[in-house]
């Protein structure tokens, strides 16, 4: 089953002779409990699609559709309620919140929604990111490793559709880089989490189930790894 389809997407920057076009009419979909990963060089349009995936920017033109919701289609008040609840969002910088503690960032989207928070499931992903020790600790006392593991929480606590992770491993180094990337591949496999990354490392690519390479705004490559 298709969990998310995107079709003919297009995004252009400025107007007249000046217009930049970062992405130019990209079409592929993506399974329910596949591991995808996006490369590109710099400047390729690979972050512009990610945040087209995620409801953060608006298209030119073209189609996003998670569980067969077009979510272009929807005002912007709907758009931001269907990103909090089904896209998880993971950012090379974390983008966690200072004042808030690790429990307080990890379960924001819910109380944003006012939503209980489900302990069990709570208590399972804080286990399995090593955060048991950390939930009453703000941001500032946490390593670059810790703050990802929560920022991976973050957007695993609303149980999404998809995943997306924007240069997961951009800001770490090598031990911890490895570290995350086991955990998004263990959520994926064990508990079916559609992932999609978007890395420049080719190391981390390789670990995907496919890999779509993405140059001047165009699918360039779309190659299953693993079936």
């Amino acid at each position: 089953m298709d969990i998310l389809q995107i079709k003919n997407l297009s995004k252009v920057y400025g107007k007249g002779e000046t217009a930049v076009k970062a992405l130019d009419d990209v079409s592929f979909s993506v399974k329910k409990g596949e591991f995808v990963a996006i490369i590109g060089p710099s400047g390729s349009g690979k972050s512009t699609l990610l945040h087209l995936l995620g409801g953060v920017d608006r298209p030119s033109s073209g189609n996003v559709l998670v569980e067969n919701t077009d979510i272009y289609g929807l005002n912007e008040t709907q758009l931001a309620i269907f990103r909090r609840r089904q896209i998880g969002l993971i950012y090379q910088f974390y983008n966690l919140i200072p004042i808030l503690t690790v429990e307080e960032n990890i379960t924001l989207p819910m109380l944003l929604d006012e939503h209980k928070v489900d302990k069990k499931q709570f208590q399972d992903i804080v286990g399995i990111l090593g955060l048991q020790e950390r939930l009453s600790h703000l941001p500032n006392q946490l390593s670059g490793g810790q703050q990802q593991r929560v920022s991976i929480g973050r957007a695993l606590i609303s149980n999404p559709a998809i995943m997306l992770a924007d240069e997961p491993t951009g800001n770490l180094d090598s031990k911890n880089s490895s570290e995350i990337i086991e955990l998004l591949k263990m959520f994926n496999k064990t508990y079916n989490q559609t992932l999609i990354v978007i890395t420049h490392d080719e190391r981390i690519a390789l670990q995907a189930d496919r890999v779509i390479s993405i140059e001047d705004g165009r699918v360039a490559k779309d190659e299953v790894i693993r079936p």
